[in-house]
């Protein structure tokens, strides 16, 4: 199929159905099958009238797995449409406790079962690129990626608070915590505790992901979202070690500030009273208990030297609990902060004036070492600069974005490839010894942390530098990590030698077309720009940013029933013949609402079910026609979109029907018989087609809205239905419009436009020879606009409608007519919308640019 689709991924194939009947039997191109009762043609050789259930099963059946094998030879040259499973984490190792399996075991099955769900639903997918995030050779690459990013400073370990769960004593994710503040599984009262844990600073990379927005499409909004995440990066972290009274402790601070140019007026570092050292396992945590006044400003005896500019500050305990943004340190700067220099007048804090305003109003350092003169821009640049050098922060970034916490105590999970030794510290594992695999344990209730901590002989390790006794890290990794270089993966998923081949990643990169759910608009989206970002100053690939158009879907909702309790009922338990719904035994009264899909909620839809029951294409149909892409659908097969669509298969069924008979009445096709007004109606489908042809496009290709495609052809169809006898006999153009209406339907309903292609194939004295006739509807070239077309007066007279009632037209420019906001503006500042909108309120305007007209909803 022509790149305008593909490229959207609507490959489409179907799972092989059971045929009844003996062996197939080949007679002279034909395919009849002895004791069958299909009625169709590709089976029969014999056209069928109606277009029944009987049909329908007929059609699905015989073309399910010859379309899956005609698409699986469409060359990649143009476009992948991949498939992986993001199979580690949380949920399945619920599950699979839940239901005494090992998570492997129950992962792997519900795979298997999951492809045969996709398949039955008519989706293709390129599976010679399939991965798996659980198995050893994609995870080995996440170990590779980690190992890179440890090795440039990205990777590291501090103290951070994390759900702790006192009776299980293990830590708990967000999701296992209620509404409640209680353990989803002991049902104790979570407690907040802190740990050492991995992170990934992302806040090295976040001027550049923010800078980068700028020179990417319009995200639908997403951009806004990321860049909101992000913050605005006008400061840095700096690092500090900490003395008390002279001593230096070993122990280390990092703390920010938005003027980091004027570092060298330092009064103080401040610290919140919730600060890790307060509260963690700080050797100096005593120490600023002691000086801890609630409510109060606290100076503290420890100082903090800045391994910068190893200039000293004392460390100040801030009365009020919370920072700005996410902080819960900052480096106090009276010279560009007032609150700063109050402070340090309260506490007698000495401090020096950095900033110098000159007569022209520039601003200029002093008293701070090599910057002394330089503006602050400069001096900005310059001393992040050299912090980044020395590895002691300047990291551009927000006062809002944390780096990214990716240990995981559970043991479904990457598990992070550090070796912890007494002499040594922290030690990569070799990149040759990679992957670091699980061990296969079943204890995963185990007390007091990771499930990988009970498996001693695999902790249990040499130390890669000395050789001495160590142990493995037991933390696994956040499942973001796997899926935050996916795309990458897809490109080389077999490469058994690096995580990638660079030639081929730039080859596919950026990704034409990213598809995700909003919950997926921030974080996910977040780190896989991150991982881009760090792969590009890597060397391994050209460009930094993965994604280039971006589509945020909408989710497919189910109705639940939950009890005041929380508790989901399933629909059986609900009595719904009352005025409200009840319990159908306790008689409470049941909220009803729309809610994501899940197996916990009792609102999911089984697949093969729906299929069985309605079909593929009409299911397919149903989903693409019953809302916008981004927005969310309410699963009701009673809604008015499933009707619709079934009715729309019967029409063009009807439609190619009457074509075929009108061809096969015996009368070849003649279009010099036709009359003016004959050959005139032809002309408005000819223009109506390449309308469509031109709608149609632009939805596939630049806004997704294939809810409003369908619209388009379904509008279509109904003219062709309405054409003249002899015009559906004699025009080329009538014979044009039925196929182009045919291969724009195919990708969002492969069954019936193939078996209808194959019915438009065996007519007689066919009028256009642009079609490849000898293939199926699934290999042609995708229709577009006849330059006769384009080349068409450049102005279109626009019907305005206020209220659904014609008012008038207004000459619109052909190159804006298709432009709601622009059509719009041209009628409100006619005579004719200065007359009669004026003053009213516009609730809303619908433009329809086939029928050219604009209709204005207004509230007098």
């Amino acid at each position: 199929m022509a790149s305008a689709w593909r490229r959207l991924g609507f490959y489409v194939c179907f799972l092989k159905s059971k045929l009844n009947g003996g062996p197939d039997i080949i007679s002279r191109g034909r395919r009849v099958i002895p004791g069958c009762a299909r009625g169709i043609y590709s089976a029969t050789g014999t056209w069928t009238k109606e277009y029944t259930l009987q049909t329908r099963k007929d059609v699905e059946n015989w073309w399910h797995k010859r379309i899956k094998e005609e698409t699986s030879k469409i060359s990649e040259a143009d476009v992948i449409n991949p498939m992986g499973w993001d199979a580690f984490g949380l949920p399945a190792e619920n599950a699979a406790i839940e239901r005494n399996l090992h998570p492997d075991s129950w992962t792997q099955s519900n795979i298997k079962h999951m492809r045969k769900q996709l398949d039955r639903l008519g989706l293709c997918f390129s599976w010679d690129r399939e991965i798996t995030t659980c198995l050893p050779d994609y995870y080995k690459w996440t170990q590779y990626l980690f190992i890179k990013l440890y090795e440039a400073g990205l990777a590291y370990q501090k103290e951070a608070l994390v759900n702790w769960d006192p009776v299980d004593q293990t830590v708990l994710a967000n999701e296992q915590v209620d509404e409640h503040g209680c353990s989803w599984r002991s049902g104790a009262k979570v407690e907040q505790k802190y740990l050492r844990q991995w992170f990934i600073k992302t806040t090295a990379y976040a001027k550049a992901m923010q800078d980068a927005l700028a020179d990417l499409p319009e995200w639908y909004g997403i951009k806004g979202m990321q860049a909101h995440w992000i913050g605005d990066c006008v400061g840095c972290h700096l690092d500090f070690t900490l003395k008390v009274d002279g001593r230096v402790t070993g122990e280390k601070l990092t703390a920010y500030t938005a003027t980091p140019e004027a570092i060298y007026g330092t009064s103080h570092v401040a610290i919140s009273p919730s600060h890790r050292l307060l509260h963690g396992h700080s050797s100096l945590k005593e120490t600023f208990r002691k000086a801890l006044v609630p409510g109060q400003d606290c100076l503290t005896p420890v100082t903090a030297v800045n391994m910068l500019t190893q200039r000293e500050a004392p460390v100040v305990i801030l009365a009020k609990a919370d920072f700005e943004g996410s902080l819960d340190s900052k480096i106090g700067i009276p010279s560009t902060s007032p609150e700063d220099a109050s402070l340090a007048q309260t506490l007698g804090l000495p401090y020096s004036e950095v900033i110098e305003t000159l007569p022209d109003g520039t601003e200029r350092l002093r008293s701070s070492a090599e910057f002394t003169g330089m503006n602050r821009q400069d001096a900005f640049l310059a001393l992040t600069q050299k912090a980044r050098r020395k590895r002691v922060g300047g990291d551009v970034t927000s006062d809002k974005l944390k780096d990214w916490l990716v240990s995981r105590q559970r043991y479904w999970g990457t598990p992070i490839p550090m070796v912890h030794c007494p002499a040594c510290g922290p030690v990569p594992v070799p990149l040759q010894d990679l992957p670091v695999t699980l061990p296969h344990i079943t204890a995963f209730t185990g007390k007091g942390g990771s499930p990988l901590a009970t498996a001693s002989d695999w902790v249990n390790c040499a130390c890669p530098r000395c050789k001495g006794a160590a142990k493995r890290e037991t933390d696994t990794m956040d499942t973001f990590v796997d899926s935050a270089w996916y795309y990458f993966r897809y490109t080389d998923p077999q490469n058994a030698h690096s995580p990638f081949s660079a030639a081929l990643a730039d080859y596919w990169m950026p990704v034409d077309l990213y598809i995700g759910g909003k919950e997926h608009a921030v974080m996910h989206l977040f780190y896989a720009r991150f991982f881009s970002h760090f792969c590009h100053d890597q060397n391994m690939v050209k460009h930094r940013e993965p994604f280039h158009k971006l589509l945020a879907q909408g989710l497919i909702k189910g109705q639940t029933f939950r009890l005041p309790s929380g508790q989901y009922l399933q629909r059986e338990e609900v009595d719904l013949t009352g005025s409200v719904p009840v319990h159908a035994n306790t008689k409470e009264t049941v909220e009803v609402t729309w809610e994501k899909m899940s197996k916990s909620k009792h609102n999911g839809v089984d697949p093969q079910e729906v299929v069985g029951r309605y079909g593929i294409d009409t299911i397919r149909l149903y989903i693409l026609f019953a809302a916008p892409p981004e927005k969310d659908i309410l699963w009701d097969v009673k809604s008015d979109a499933l009707p619709g669509v079934l009715r729309w298969q019967q029409r063009l069924w009807a439609l190619v029907t009457r074509f075929i008979e009108a061809r096969a009445s015996g009368t070849l096709p003649r279009p010099q018989v036709l009359s003016k007004e004959e050959r005139a109606e032809g002309r408005k489908l000819w223009e109506h087609k390449n309308s469509v042809i031109s709608e149609v496009t632009a939805h596939f290709t630049e806004d997704f809205s294939l809810n409003s495609a369908i619209s388009q052809l379904m509008g279509f169809s109904n003219a062709l239905l309405q054409a003249s006898q002899r015009v559906v006999l004699h025009s080329p153009e009538f014979e044009d419009a039925v196929c182009a209406l045919t291969v724009m339907a195919a990708p969002m309903a492969p069954h019936i436009t193939s078996e209808l292609w194959a019915g438009l194939q065996q007519v007689p004295g066919k009028l256009c020879a642009h079609y490849a006739w000898d293939t199926g509807v699934l290999l042609q070239a995708w229709p577009t606009v006849d330059p006769q077309f384009l080349q068409q007066p450049d102005v279109v007279e626009m019907a305005v409608l206020i209220n659904n009632k014609a008012c008038g037209t207004i000459p619109v420019p052909q190159r804006v007519s298709r432009d709601q906001d622009k059509v719009h503006e041209l009628v409100l500042q006619s005579e004719l919308g200065v007359r009669l909108l004026q003053g009213r309120s516009i609730k809303k305007a619908f433009l329809s640019p086939r029928t050219a007209l604009i209709n204005f909803l207004v509230q007098d």
